[in-house]
């Protein structure tokens, strides 16, 4: 009997299940998006670092610090630091004021806050958001053809099939609710993963005497590096590539959504400590499964050890699921990795059809039609952002380490220092927050095509840091048109 087959068709069912239940809650495209603020605490703190952490996490991290050792440390603990800052410093204001405009979409807010050109500004965060979520996207369901085919031996193609068929059902059936309550049980299962597989690799490690350094040091000297063995400026573009990735998640559209939708400002305190609790081991677990790779596979303590050679390096996570743990506890876990990957989709089909239904079709084209009709269009919005997304999955070949950091960065530039100045400084413009994000999106794109540029200094951080100057200098030369409070 596949016991990991059995655990994994469970997961199916159990999501697929609640978007069924959950086909009923949504009453308005309001709840469709944001669950009508509904949410208690736990529900949003697990959605928000679950869609937060995608394929990128269990496959993508991992495999990064196989590939480069301790150097990823800066990678983790970035992240830890951007979603304690976002946490703090956005969630709070964000959630207040949203609901002080009656704003679901982060678009929406920027509009109806800013007061002046709403409709240019909603027009152009709707074509930032669908093109660099679509690359996003693309990376969840590339990941679900990596992880079924390394696991039951299912074609990549089919894969992909299934994860995109899946996503898409229940998160056209339930919405927001369905998407959140279905990011709890996600959200439980990855951090287990993160976890358990470590110290379960750990203790493999030590049998055959070695720490996890001198495992790892015994794959060559640099891996134990925390700069890769470069000195100078190369050792410092390492730390800010690195610790760059934490500038992105305040500017995350799927994540802020998540402050939004919370009950009641006052419980941000509580959903903050619950994410901030999760992160912490989920980001150097990943990591560390990746260094356990490298020192488990480079050591030969495997027969298959050399299909390492042959087979991305993505793969690492679930390789090490199925030679480590047994096929119950394998097939929970696999299932971790899939819920990484579905509990991100779903959340970016949602973003991407708030985007062209608030955004675009009812506000900036004013068609003003029924909330019934608006709920449908939803829903087949939805159905055809993500059969884009899986074109360009069965399409693509990068890695989803590459399209991640690529629409991360695009993102984050584009509406994070945007909406941090908005937020905290009464002097910005409705001209510097729209520059601010054409800024951060064109930086992005040309930067991360240069490789010139690119090895210098990270997209991720020039992009933000450009675009953050960008709203900061129109926005002085365009005082007239300050915010209202």
């Amino acid at each position: 009997m596949n016991f990991t087959l059995i655990g994994f068709l469970l997961y199916l069912v159990a999501v697929i299940i609640v978007g069924i239940i959950t086909y009923r809650s949504n009453k308005s495209h309001k709840d469709f998006f944001i669950a009508g603020r509904k949410l208690n605490p736990w529900v949003v703190a697990f959605s928000e670092r679950a869609s937060g952490e995608s394929a990128w996490l269990l496959l993508g991290l991992p495999g990064a610090a196989l590939a480069a050792g301790f150097l990823e440390i800066w990678t983790a603990v970035g992240c830890i630091l951007g979603i304690i800052f976002s946490w703090y410093v956005i969630a709070g204001d964000l959630r207040v004021q949203t609901e002080k405009y009656d704003a679901i979409t982060l678009p929406n807010f920027f509009a109806e806050k800013l007061g002046n050109n709403n409709k240019v500004i909603r027009f152009v965060s709707m074509l930032i958001i669908v093109f660099f979520f679509t690359f996003y996207l693309a990376a969840q369901f590339n990941g679900a053809g990596k992880v079924l085919n390394v696991t039951f031996g299912i074609p990549h193609f089919w894969g992909i099939v299934l994860g995109a068929v899946v996503i898409i059902f229940y998160t056209m059936m339930g919405g927001f609710f369905a998407v959140a309550w279905t990011d709890l049980i996600q959200g439980i299962i990855m951090i287990s993963t993160l976890i358990i597989l470590p110290i379960i690799g750990l203790l493999e490690i030590s049998a055959h005497g070695h720490s996890l350094v001198s495992a790892v040091e015994t794959a060559g000297s640099d891996f134990v590096s925390t700069v890769g063995g470069k000195t100078g400026w190369a050792a410092v573009v390492v730390i800010i590539g690195g610790l760059s990735w934490g500038l992105g998640y305040i500017g995350q559209p799927h994540l802020v959504t998540r402050f939004m939708s919370i009950k009641d400002p006052k419980r941000i305190k509580t959903a903050r400590r619950i994410a901030i609790i999760w992160a912490i081991p989920a980001f150097f677990g990943a990591m560390m499964i990746g260094l356990i790779g490298l020192s488990l596979y480079k050591q030969g303590y495997f027969q298959d050890a050399n299909e390492l050679l042959t087979t991305n390096r993505e793969h690492i996570m679930p390789l090490l699921t199925n030679a480590l743990l047994p096929s119950w506890l394998a097939g929970i876990f696999i299932s971790g990795a899939i819920a990484a990957m579905m509990s991100t989709a779903d959340s970016q089909l949602l973003v991407i059809s708030s985007s062209v239904i608030e955004d675009f079709y009812h506000k900036t084209l004013g068609k003003d039609i029924s909330e019934k009709s608006l709920l449908n269009l939803s829903r087949l919005i939805t159905i055809l952002v993500g059969v884009f997304g899986f074109v360009i999955a069965v399409t693509s070949k990068k890695l989803i380490f590459t399209l991640v950091s690529y629409a991360w960065s695009g993102l984050g530039a584009s509406f994070g220092p945007a909406l941090l100045l908005l937020l905290k400084w009464k002097g910005t413009t409705g001209k510097g927050v729209l520059v601010g994000m054409l800024t951060g999106s064109i930086v992005t794109i040309l930067w991360s095509n240069i490789k010139v540029l690119d090895s210098f200094v990270t997209h991720r951080f020039a992009a933000f840091v450009l675009a953050f100057l960008a709203v900061v200098l129109v926005s002085k030369f365009t005082r007239n048109e300050k915010i209202s409070n």
